[in-house]
């Protein structure tokens, strides 16, 4: 089974390891700090390096003094801003790689997520997997396998047909990496929201490794659905319309940061993170919700799998024998999934999809009408035909109102 994560292999997003007594994992916003790069022309870097200078948070244009207090907090983490931007935060030394529930820092390059970047962002899982036999036995409930579901390309516009639905980039020891995401609803600013959700894989490393870097996030990634081809001397107002918006706050489970693994099924129940972001480039005040002109509310108590009807999932699928550029969609009557009785039992459905849809948003669509994100995509085998997402309880709950509460005043 493999993780589905950012470029989607699928194999489960790092398999995080579930406790009985729930924990949450705190993520600290790297002060107040983003570290912009500023090009010759625009986001363009004329000499391949972006150039930075510090702001106070990451849209505005004046350079400031970095407090020293800032500065002091950053050393201890071995993070020099000067050496960040130049590229020390390739140095993936174990020693330096952060890892606890409180050492996120994602200071923001300017241009470093360019359309040549973002189209060769890679699938981490693609040589990676384990069989079915993962998942064998009778560990709590499970369905029959379910029939494969072909996935459907999503419509374009993507704005029009999927609007909350975008790509995390981001960079991991083994290279640039993928995953999709959804923009949620923010308690703390109705109708203003600046949180994504998606897996936990896609933003930690679990058991063996730390913090993911420079992660990013592009609403309606490809809007237009252009080809691969097409997308070779596309401008980075095509590849990414609404801007590209980094992740200033993250928060996952600590199930996944103390059992996440590449593969397996450990911790799956409990592969989900929730991101808050902020604008590259200054937005004219606007939040992400108003940008992409949505968000969805997230539901923590869905019904029990025999009572729904359908579920949604959107992703951006990578690995063979999609290429990671468009958007696609699987609907199917859930089945139930279990990896481990202590654990909660997750959904799963018939799938196509491959890796790259990690952490790509499923949708049901309640008795009133009305949308809400229920999980999102996790695991599924090597073979591909199915994917499985964690039934979103009291720990997705408690990751995503501390989320939204240490955004709350600001």
């Amino acid at each position: 089974m493999r993780s589905i994560r950012p470029s989607f292999t699928v194999r489960r997003g790092r398999g995080a390891s579930r406790r009985t007594s729930p924990v949450l994992a705190t993520v600290t916003l790297a002060s107040a700090l983003a570290l912009t790069a500023t090009a010759c022309n625009g986001d363009d870097h004329a000499d391949g390096k972006p150039t930075a200078s510090a702001t106070a948070n990451g849209t505005g244009d004046g350079k400031i003094q970095i407090p020293d207090d800032i500065k002091d907090k950053l050393k201890e983490h071995g993070i020099d801003i000067d050496k960040w931007k130049n590229g020390a935060w390739k140095n993936w030394n174990k020693d330096d790689w952060l890892r606890e529930a409180n050492d996120f820092i994602n200071p923001i390059i300017k241009g470093l997520w360019d359309p040549d970047r973002m189209r060769g962002a890679n699938d981490p899982d693609k040589d990676k997997g384990v069989d079915d036999n993962d998942i064998s036995g009778d560990q709590g409930v499970t369905d029959p396998t379910p029939a494969p579901v072909k996935a459907q390309a999503v419509r374009p516009p993507y704005h029009t047909s999927a609007a909350t639905s975008g790509k995390v980039f981001f960079d991991s020891p083994e290279g640039t990496m993928v995953c999709s995401a959804t923009v949620v609803q923010d308690p703390a600013h109705p109708g203003k929201s600046n949180l994504i959700w998606t897996a936990g894989h896609c933003v930690h490393a679990g058991k063996n490794g730390g913090w993911y870097r420079n992660i990013a996030f592009v609403p309606s990634y490809n809007n237009a659905a252009k080809s691969a081809d097409q997308l070779q001397n596309a401008s980075r107002e095509e590849v990414a319309p609404y801007g590209v918006w980094w992740a200033d706050g993250a928060k996952t489970s600590q199930q996944w940061i103390d059992q996440g693994g590449e593969t397996g099924g450990n911790g799956a129940s409990y592969d989900f993170s929730v991101i808050h972001v902020t604008p590259e480039q200054g937005n004219a005040g606007k939040s992400l919700e108003e940008t992409v002109g949505g968000a969805l509310p997230v539901n923590f108590n869905a019904p029990a799998v025999p009572k729904v009807r359908s579920i949604t999932a959107t992703g951006y699928p990578a690995a063979a024998p999609y290429d990671g550029q468009l958007a696609y969609q699987c609907q199917d009557k859930p089945g139930r999934l279990s990896i481990n009785k202590s654990d909660p039992t997750m959904y799963r459905i018939g799938c196509t999809m491959t890796g790259g849809s990690s952490g790509g948003g499923w949708v049901e669509t309640g008795a009133d009408g009305k949308p809400a994100l229920v999980s999102n995509t996790s695991i599924g085998p090597v073979t591909s035909g199915w994917l499985a997402g964690p039934r979103l309880g009291e720990v997705a709950k408690g990751v995503y109102d501390s989320v939204s509460k240490k955004f709350a005043g600001r």
